[in-house]
């Protein structure tokens, strides 16, 4: 019989154990709807475990577009004494390409260990056309809404403003609920500008001779540097899109069905012309555009030494920040800085504005008059087709004063005699004068100058000052009664300064007070008063010589600090309360 027991006990034991065994492994898995779809078609990819566990991490699902997840949920339930728990995360996916695609591994931590779900291949054909289906939430969203890239010149010359501006047209039978850009154009052979859209306005408009609204997500400013076709790469959204239904809610409204689309503009391509080059001027630098062009100086007439700006200044529209302005040719006996270059040139949606200029900075050292020749400037009008080329005044810079150049005189001198014989005639040599008008140069010495007598003087003069200053310090000195005023008035003012920071706050108020009023006499006092009765205080006074109404005063103001905590005090009691403290402490003062 006890054989019998034993086994049964042993039967148990193992029965037991290995149903504990198998509820206690771990298992973390995928699942996925399908192994192969279509491109327009979607993947429920479910992540399961069979613990409770932390930290999950999901893939990064490259090649898919995640249109739902993750969705968690949790299911308990016993089967025939047994307990079976599930934990899974779940998402919905739309293929991006075509081609087989990997799903990396998933991560979970359960009881402090990382476990890792296997990873999946799909392979995503080509989009599945089933004729007997009725269309998907994206389906329609795909065929009501479009991005477009409406191009202002797709025929322009070679440094050319063009406009490029993003619509995207929406069919009133859906509604966007957002969008994000996933791809943004890089232009490519462009100088490019973006032009803020500071607001999203809807306005109705037309697509294809259908009613659409359209509003402009991006509006952007070109300039070709390159000839040929071009491309413009394409901008691509990610759009949130909802799709009424058939069904209708409670009171009769449509339902609404969430698709996610993903959107382009596709690529755009622009032939760019070359500028002609018939007629094209030598001093022509590229300019492109309709443009004016001035060369101005700051004055005409200075004396040697001074510095005058000579400014060489373009303005207009067109390509103002593409091309070198011309420089100016200055005679070499002029002192030139190098020029600085000043832009003020705004970019609207037609192109830049505005002008630009570079100042040259002249110093000249001699006297004589220096012209500053006519310059060209050459540009090419895109609206004409022609080149035009406009040329600078010719400006005469007169030195009035100054030294002459030597150089020049001895240069024209040799050059005079090379070319014919002086005759002298006449005297040579004219009467030297004996008497001339030549005037000592004023040296400034500091003997026997006003300086020097006001420096010897001073003293003498601070001697009575100083006599003054005295005897008004000695009699402050001598008014025992009128310092100790002032000194008492100037001890209140500081121990009463924290409480008038806090006038208008009951509570604040009072408790500075208190300890100001402590803190007074453990100060005049040298002992400690905050553990004293205003009794013990009162005979501390009365022993101190303290007058009574002075002592009667401030025990008032200690009682008042007492009872503002259980008591509504007004402004107008605390500022009374303030200038009494004052008070009793300059006269306290006064009496120790």
């Amino acid at each position: 019989m006890k054989t019998k027991l034993y086994i049964l006990y042993i039967l148990t034991f193992f029965t037991l154990s290995s149903a504990v065994a198998q509820e206690d492994k771990v298992t973390f898995s995928v699942k996925l709807s399908k192994e192969k779809l279509g491109l327009n078609e979607r993947l429920k990819v479910e992540f399961t475990t069979n613990k409770q566990g932390d930290n999950f991490v999901a893939p990064n699902f490259n090649g898919f577009t995640v249109l739902m997840g993750p969705a968690t949920s949790i299911s308990r339930s016993w089967n025939n004494g047994k307990r079976k728990f599930s934990l899974s995360y779940s998402y919905i996916l739309q293929p991006t390409t075509k081609g087989s695609i990997t799903i990396d591994p998933a991560k979970i931590t359960i009881d402090d260990q990382e476990y890792k779900s296997d990873a999946k291949t799909i392979t995503v054909t080509d989009a599945v056309v089933n004729p007997n289906a009725p269309p998907s939430a994206n389906d329609i969203a795909q065929e009501n809404l479009h991005l477009v890239a409406e191009i202002s010149k797709p025929n322009p010359y070679l440094n050319e403003a063009i406009t490029v501006v993003y619509k995207m047209y929406v069919s009133p039978s859906i509604e966007v609920s957002g969008f994000q850009a996933v791809d943004n154009p890089k232009y490519n052979n462009f100088w490019s500008q973006d032009i803020p859209v500071k607001r999203y306005t809807t306005k109705d408009d037309t697509y294809k001779g259908e009613e659409y609204r359209s509003v402009i997500l991006k509006r952007v400013v070109l300039y070709p540097q390159k000839t040929g076709k071009l491309t413009l790469e394409p901008l691509s959204l990610d759009v949130g899109v909802q799709v009424p239904t058939q069904r209708r809610d409670f009171f009769g409204g449509p339902i609404y069905a969430q698709a996610n689309l993903r959107v382009s503009a596709g690529n755009r391509y622009i032939n760019v012309k070359p500028l002609p080059e018939e007629g094209k001027p030598a001093s022509f630098t590229g300019a492109v555009g309709d443009f004016n062009f001035l060369v101005t100086t700051s004055k005409t007439h200075l004396n040697a030494s001074e510095s005058l700006q000579a400014k060489v200044e373009i303005n207009g529209k067109g390509n103002l920040k593409l091309f070198d302005i011309p420089t100016l040719n200055l005679p070499g006996s002029l002192e030139v800085y190098d020029p600085e270059h000043d832009e003020k040139v705004t970019t609207s949606y037609t192109g830049m504005e505005g002008k630009i200029s570079d100042s040259y900075t002249i110093v000249p050292e001699y006297r004589g008059k220096y012209p500053i020749p006519s310059i060209a400037f050459s540009y090419f009008n895109p609206k004409t087709k022609k080149y035009h080329t406009l040329n600078s005044e010719e400006l005469v810079i007169n030195v009035v004063e100054g030294p002459t150049n030597t150089e020049d005189t001895t240069a024209k001198n040799a050059n005079a005699t090379t070319k014919q014989v002086v005759e002298t005639k006449g005297k040579q040599f004219n009467f030297i004068k004996t008497q001339t008008t030549l005037k000592p140069i004023s040296n400034t010495y500091f003997f026997k100058s006003t300086a020097y007598y006001l420096w010897l003087l001073l003293p003498i003069l601070l001697i009575p000052i100083a006599i003054l200053l005295g005897r008004k310090r000695e009699a402050m000195a001598s008014d025992v009664v009128g310092n100790k005023v002032r000194k008492a008035n100037k001890l209140a003012r500081k121990y009463l300064s924290a409480a008038k920071k806090t006038l208008g706050k009951k509570e604040a108020f009072y408790v500075a007070l208190e300890k100001a009023l402590h803190n007074y006499l453990k100060a005049k006092l040298k002992i400690e008063t905050s553990d004293f009765s205003k009794d013990k205080i009162t005979d501390l006074l009365n022993q101190k010589g303290i007058e009574q109404s002075t002592i009667d005063g401030f025990i008032s103001l200690l009682k008042n600090c007492e009872m503002a905590r259980y008591s509504p005090f007004s402004n107008v009691q605390m500022q009374q309360d303030y200038n009494k403290a004052s008070e009793v402490i300059s006269q306290m003062d006064k009496q120790l």
